[in-house]
């Protein structure tokens, strides 16, 4: 009996596991309310932790560079979550204000690239880009750009065809 349990006790760990690793969204909206530790011993280790200015914390888990995802954990001032998000779409990437957010703004909402960052001398700019999916899950790049303070100048997405260039190809 008590090995069938602790086979059960297995089982139910690695579907666990399995839903955070295939639904984290849905898996911690399951858990808001539940300490650091608890996230912790769900996701794993963070990619990245910042303090918020508001007395919260925010937890990177970042999938890049080969995946298209970054999710944050959010939780309040006693350390209990209150959102878990992916990061890496439209609607959080045109919150983004140039001319205002600095490289800390953006690492705090998308967590640092994991790319090679890029440095444009013409332009006098440093690119940090990230994989994401546009739309309806068309692979796409987004690209945040820095002036030399450090300070976001411009973002872009740029959406990768599908199907690529027919032009070379022979009928």
């Amino acid at each position: 009996m008590r090995h069938r349990l602790s086979a059960l006790a297995t089982v139910a760990a690695t579907l666990l596991c399995a839903c955070a690793t295939l639904q984290p969204v849905e898996t911690a909206r399951k858990m808001f309310g539940s300490p650091q530790s608890a996230v912790r011993d769900t996701f794993g280790a963070p990619s990245e932790t910042y303090q918020l200015a508001n007395g919260t914390s925010r937890w990177i888990y970042s999938k890049q560079p080969l995946g298209f995802q970054v999710y944050a954990a959010d939780f309040d001032a006693s350390g209990k979550l209150t959102d878990f998000r992916q990061m890496l779409t439209e609607k959080e990437i045109y919150e983004a204000r140039p001319g205002v957010w600095t490289k800390q703004d953006v690492a705090e909402r998308f967590g640092l690239p994991r790319e090679a960052i890029q440095y444009y001398p013409l332009m006098k700019r440093e690119a940090w880009s990230y994989r994401m999916y546009a739309g309806a899950y068309q692979p796409a790049h987004f690209s945040a750009y820095f002036d030399d303070r450090g300070v976001l100048d411009r973002t872009m997405l740029i959406v990768e065809p599908l199907g690529g260039d027919a032009r070379g190809s022979s009928r």
